[in-house]
């Protein structure tokens, strides 16, 4: 896990500069690579270990059709009941040409959710778990994967919340990180397809 967090943020250091005002989905596209670099590098060590230690093993499919479901279903109430989150309005701002939608669900449906499970149910939960049980393993990451969305008003962080526990539910249930991976990509990849599709 250190050795993560010393790569994440000497990747982050060296690219912030060259990213200044190239606009928000190149920055997003560089932080979640150098995510997924981080958790690559920090992992060669392991060898073969490394991808059971991420949970990277199949799964039903159940989970993975129910977890996806439940996924979009609670993102809906979520944006239903909740106030407009800023993290919508930065996404509609993102797709306003059919090339921009499909730059998104590239970036945001697919690279996005594969860095931040295998940074936080894989990664982190496999780490806890490991010292100190399920329990902190589930709790902690589900609180860290909310409080990676920050936002001044806190209401992105409390939206995102049940998904993250729901996300970290799905990990344990089915010690895999497919379901969870998978619930992930659907419910960025709706979000951005509802987003353009309100938007136009």
């Amino acid at each position: 896990m250190l050795l993560f967090a010393a790569i994440l943020a000497a990747l982050t250091s060296v690219s912030l500069p060259w990213l200044a005002g190239r606009g928000l989905l190149l920055a997003m596209t560089a932080l979640y690579a150098a995510s997924l670099l981080a958790v690559l590098i920090a992992l060669l060590p392991m060898g073969r270990m490394a991808l059971p230690a991420l949970a990277l093993r199949g799964a039903g499919w159940k989970p993975v059709v129910l977890g996806s479901l439940g996924t979009v279903a609670l993102s809906v109430a979520v944006s239903e009941i909740g106030p407009e989150l800023e993290g919508m309005k930065q996404i509609a701002e993102l797709v306003r040409t059919p090339e921009a939608v499909v730059a998104s669900v590239l970036v945001l449906g697919g690279l996005a959710p594969l860095a931040e499970e295998l940074a936080f149910r894989g990664l982190l939960y496999g780490w806890i778990e490991g010292r100190w049980g399920v329990r902190p393993a589930f709790t902690v990451s589900a609180i860290a994967f909310a409080a990676a969305h920050f936002d001044p008003t806190f209401a992105y962080m409390v939206a995102v919340l049940p998904l993250a526990l729901l996300f970290s539910w799905l990990r344990w249930r089915t010690n895999s990180l497919l379901p969870s991976l998978v619930a992930h990509i659907v419910n960025n990849t709706f979000a951005v397809l509802s987003a353009a599709w309100l938007g136009s």
